[in-house]
């Protein structure tokens, strides 16, 4: 399979785009830490059948780059069959204490930069037998799940993918494409640690990675439109 991963120099995206050229296949990772794709590219070429294709690209400049973009995707893919946009932005910060950029940032990399991805590429999702696309929210995005204090722009950024992956499957729904926005709860990242310190949990980013993996392969055509929350009890 043809596969882009966005945020794949840490945490889940990195242990996912790993996960994806274990099983054979081609991955383009996208991210803007050019050292780490070089480290990941060295690791997936190293007894795995698949082939990792590094892209360093700030997705937040995704509109002033368009181009820039689209051309390497499309010298290396022929169509797309599972997109995952992984990237995240996370900067805790109590209600009163959040600010513009914070706000700015955190849509601009949680929902509009995806929202932008998505349709640019939609001509090669649409070239593929049956493309799957992921969106990672999070669980602070899902109604009526527990909130925690300080994470306000980012559960809002998260809320708004979730919507836009209900809506573009109901829009799509008579192609060959689906659209679900899995939604994990706490994962042992850099991210988790910077935001929370000390804080552990049981779930790794390999883990979860796997769990990503097996749902965008086993499950395109299958399930359409599901905000699935993903969380200990699941593992």
């Amino acid at each position: 399979m043809n596969i882009l991963v966005t945020g794949a120099s840490k945490g889940i995206g990195r242990s996912l785009s790993v996960n994806y050229c274990s099983k054979g296949h081609r991955v383009i990772a996208i991210a803007r830490n050019n050292n780490e794709l070089s480290r990941l590219q060295e690791e997936c070429e190293t007894g795995t059948e698949g082939k990792l294709i590094p892209l360093n690209f700030d997705i937040k400049e995704i509109n002033d780059n368009k181009k820039v973009l689209v051309d390497f995707v499309s010298k290396h893919f022929k169509h797309i069959d599972i997109l995952v946009n992984n990237a995240g932005y996370l900067s805790k910060a109590l209600f009163h204490e959040t600010t513009r950029d914070i706000i700015e940032k955190s849509f601009q990399t949680n929902y509009t930069s995806p929202f932008f991805l998505i349709q640019y590429l939609m001509p090669l999702l649409l070239k593929s037998k049956w493309a799957h696309v992921i969106n990672i929210g999070s669980m602070g995005g899902v109604q009526g799940s527990k909130k925690f204090p300080g994470l306000s722009a980012y559960s809002s950024s998260k809320a708004a993918i979730a919507i836009l992956t209900e809506c573009l499957a109901e829009e799509y729904r008579e192609k060959n494409i689906s659209f679900n926005c899995l939604a994990p709860g706490t994962v042992q990242t850099e991210m988790l640690e910077i935001a929370f310190p000390g804080y552990k949990t049981d779930i790794s980013p390999d883990m979860m990675a796997e769990f990503i993996s097996s749902f965008s392969i086993n499950q395109a055509g299958q399930e359409n439109g599901r905000i699935i929350s993903v969380t200990e009890a699941d593992f």
